[in-house]
């Protein structure tokens, strides 16, 4: 008992809620809040587009059967285009009643391919052969993995920066010497792509139209920002 006691004596000090004041009142005291920003807009250099098929059948194996055709010979044409990735997007099959939804009609099936490229023209063109059987569901332009990562590198460079000015500016308004840093965050999530063109998209007839370098790939607007926390001395 009288071990427990003196257990209980040291941790009461230890967590003195005076010493704790102390520190918290020494930690908050002088310190200011900042927040500064890089930004810049970039040209896309990445298209992507996602195309579907949709059939409807009485008999599942034969949906099937077709789907997974049109899939093929998807896949091959696509062959021809090695500057493009291809992906199988989602599939599913479901089924479709009659109007007082008791009587079974029919099966119906959807399966999309996605594609991505940096080469414009040879997604269009891809693009235009695919829509001899798939409707377009949407179609994006926006900046690669690598020249986002790249930009991204250098803007958290000039707001760290321009954080630091912030810094210096507030303390000379106070009159005081110096400041330590206390906390900083940089964000690099910031990141506000081409709007993608959904839905009624007509004929992709972009490989025949125009050459690619004429393409309105647009530019995406990169953020990094940087907040953080400054005590003066």
């Amino acid at each position: 008992m009288r071990n427990l006691a003196l257990a209980t004596l040291m941790i009461g000090a230890t967590l003195s809620p005076k010493l704790f004041a102390q520190e918290t009142n020494d930690l908050n005291y002088n310190v200011v809040n900042i927040q500064a920003d890089a930004s810049r807009q970039v040209a896309n250099d990445e298209m992507q587009a996602v195309l579907y098929i949709e059939k409807s059948n009485k008999q599942p194996a034969e949906l099937s059967n077709q789907i997974n055709q049109l899939m093929n010979q998807a896949q091959a044409i696509a062959r021809k285009y090695p500057q493009v990735k291809v992906e199988t997007g989602a599939q599913s099959t479901y089924p479709i009643y009659d109007n007082d939804s008791r009587k079974l009609k029919e099966w119906r099936a959807r399966a999309e391919i996605q594609l991505e490229s940096k080469d414009f023209k040879a997604a269009s063109q891809l693009v235009s052969e695919l829509q001899q059987n798939f409707q377009t569901q949407s179609i994006n332009f926006t900046v690669s993995d690598e020249q986002r990562k790249k930009v991204e590198n250098e803007l958290m460079i000039e707001a760290s920066k321009n954080f630091q000015q912030r810094a210096q500016a507030i303390t000379q308004a106070w009159n005081k010497a110096q400041y330590n840093l206390v906390s900083l965050n940089l964000n690099t999530n910031n990141y506000f792509p081409q709007p993608m063109m959904r839905g009624g998209v007509a004929k992709f007839a972009m490989a025949e139209a125009a050459p690619a370098q004429d393409m309105a790939a647009g530019e995406s607007k990169i953020t990094v920002n940087a907040n953080g926390s400054i005590q003066f001395k």
